[in-house]
């Protein structure tokens, strides 16, 4: 399975062996832009994969991302908000398919998750209703492949 989301449209496409299996609304962060650093608000743009889940958030379900990413830890190194381990970091977790370090000036914690208080924005994830992200849950697995378009 794979995952796309389109941050314009505010959808969710699921993917199995290039067949579209499912396609739901979503809630994206309050800031339309691609997240640069924790706090903004923004929902990351780019290529990640599921690298955690967690059956009991107090988002109901919770399936982490793998932001940031390597591109992600480039940028933040040339644009000195991130130190050289940092960096580091990031790239050892992305090359052993593991989640990168989330405690970074570049944010972290972001995920596909169950309905949030706000309703209509999440601080950088991808909401949806319960009966979404519980579907999802039980068919996505570590490593599938989510691509987060513009």
């Amino acid at each position: 399975m794979n995952v796309v989301v389109t941050k314009h449209t505010g959808t969710l496409d699921v993917y199995d062996r290039g067949r579209t299996v499912l396609t739901i609304p979503i809630v994206l962060g309050r800031n339309p832009a691609d997240k640069q650093r924790e706090g903004d608000l923004a929902t990351p743009e780019g290529e990640f994969y599921i690298c955690y889940k967690n059956p009991e958030s107090k988002y109901h379900r919770f399936l982490g991302l793998s932001y940031p990413n390597a591109e992600d830890a480039e940028r933040g190194l040339r644009d000195k908000l991130i130190t050289q381990a940092d960096h580091d970091a990031i790239c050892g977790a992305m090359a052993r398919r593991e989640c990168p370090p989330w405690k970074t000036a570049l944010g972290g914690e972001v995920g596909l998750h169950g309905p949030c208080p706000n309703k209509t924005w999440t601080h950088g994830c991808i909401a949806m209703t319960v009966e979404q992200i519980e579907l999802l849950y039980e068919w996505l697995q570590l490593g599938d492949p989510v691509t987060v378009c513009p």
